[in-house]
């Protein structure tokens, strides 16, 4: 198997009511930089040693998740880098994802229990 279908993780990416805000909050804790940019629906938190960033998008009518109580499920999506993004997609969907949406440079997908990610070109 060609390892340019195999994905790379690259960030996780949360949904919340205040991008701003929670990205701030995610700096402290790690201790990584603040975001050197950012707007009210998207913030990327950049981990220093270059590998995984923390990612966070305004949610419309977001709930807080009541864990563990699964009254509202945590909320969030893996974004996973790919050099071919069709051979991806192929092998994504033979392992039981479900293609849900395309873009010019990514596709959402469902895993086999619902949750989305997205495959992104890189």
């Amino acid at each position: 198997m060609s390892t340019t279908a195999v994905p790379r993780l690259t960030a996780i990416a949360i949904d919340c009511p205040d991008p701003v805000a929670l990205a701030q909050f995610y700096a402290r804790l790690l201790d990584w930089p603040a975001p050197a940019e950012s707007d009210e629906e998207w913030v990327t938190l950049s981990n220093p040693d270059g590998t995984v960033n923390v990612d966070f998008q305004q949610a419309a009518g977001f709930q807080a998740p009541t864990w563990p109580d699964p009254a509202v499920q945590q909320q969030l999506h893996l974004d996973l880098a790919v050099d071919d993004l069709d051979a991806a997609h192929e092998r994504a969907v033979s392992l039981g994802a479900r293609h849900l949406d395309s873009q010019d440079t990514f596709r959402v997908f469902a895993d086999p229990v619902g949750h989305p990610f997205c495959l992104c070109a890189c």
